[in-house]
């Protein structure tokens, strides 16, 4: 059971860190261009809409690490500025796109540090979330408000990006349960958060294993459901983690390849998803290309 679980965690993690977590992106500058305006003005604003609206993937590949840098030295001089550390916790998390398994680990190590710093500096019950009694934690997090929103996002984000990475570790996998309470809390307090962005992450969590074998892959079918209906339709990586993680799952060839054709056929050009959807795009024809050896 323990190694399944680890394969269907690692499988998630695979796909994930490739291109489907891709939606760290989304998290960091949705978060840069707004939060970092106190420090760095219109100059991150326009960064960090130029990256979301980029279609060549290669380029922000190669412009990401100077990015990172530029957001850890002006947390030299503003340590404990939440929405610093929160904008530097997403962009080490999306970096291990571009990485092999051992920098990955480094980067998400960097980036649920950064997150749980905000954490503690913003709301002292989850300051130190993996040392808490699990009810306590959770009596704790059922506490929490609408004004915590995006610190609870953030954490639960950046620990989802940790427990990807070291799938390996049981000790990090025996952590996830934690983590998806932070983020069905997200989806407690706004639903349509981030666009639904936290009903994609529900959505994976609940397909990583067979009903079978403790998974639940209808309720992730829900969120996958939710999480492009409130992204309008436009974010077309919704659609092709659904057919990812639930159609194969489950065996649905014909669900599977209409959601991988809808994605390709749509336009990606979308403010602040052009990135996503280009990314998505290419995911789609591939595992479309797939799909009747899969089937």
């Amino acid at each position: 059971m323990i190694e399944r679980f680890r394969a269907g965690l690692a499988r998630y993690a695979v796909f994930g860190l490739e291109k489907v977590v891709i939606l760290y992106l989304s998290l960091l500058l949705a978060g840069c261009s707004s939060l970092m305006s106190s420090v760095t003005s219109k100059m991150a604003a326009d960064l960090g809409a130029s990256i979301l609206d980029s279609d060549d993937p290669k380029t922000v590949e190669q412009g990401v690490p100077a990015y990172l840098l530029m957001v850890d030295s002006f947390l030299r001089s503003s340590p404990d500025n939440p929405d610093l550390l929160m904008a530097a916790a997403g962009l080490n998390g999306s970096f291990v796109l571009f990485t092999d398994e051992e920098r990955a680990r480094l980067l998400s190590n960097k980036s649920l540090d950064y997150a749980s710093r905000a954490a503690c500096l913003e709301i002292a019950a989850i300051c130190n979330p993996g040392g808490i009694p699990y009810e306590q934690f959770v009596e704790q997090v059922g506490r929490l408000k609408e004004k915590n929103l995006s610190i609870i996002y953030s954490l639960a984000v950046a620990w989802i990006g940790w427990i990807q990475a070291n799938s390996g570790d049981w000790n990090a996998i025996a952590q996830l349960n934690r983590a998806r309470v932070l983020m069905e809390k997200v989806i407690e307090l706004d639903p349509a958060h981030e666009g639904g962005n936290a009903q994609l992450y529900m959505g994976g969590l609940e397909t990583l294993l067979p009903a079978s074998m403790g998974g639940n892959p209808e309720k992730g079918r829900q969120h996958f459901e939710q999480a492009i209906k409130m992204s309008g339709g436009k974010n077309q990586m919704a659609r092709v983690v659904y057919a990812r993680q639930y159609a194969r799952l489950v065996f649905d060839k014909a669900l599977h390849d209409k959601l991988l054709k809808e994605a390709i056929d749509a336009d990606p050009r979308v403010e602040g998803l052009t990135l996503i959807n280009t990314l998505a795009q290419e995911q789609a024809k591939i595992l479309l290309a797939e799909s009747d050896d899969y089937f």
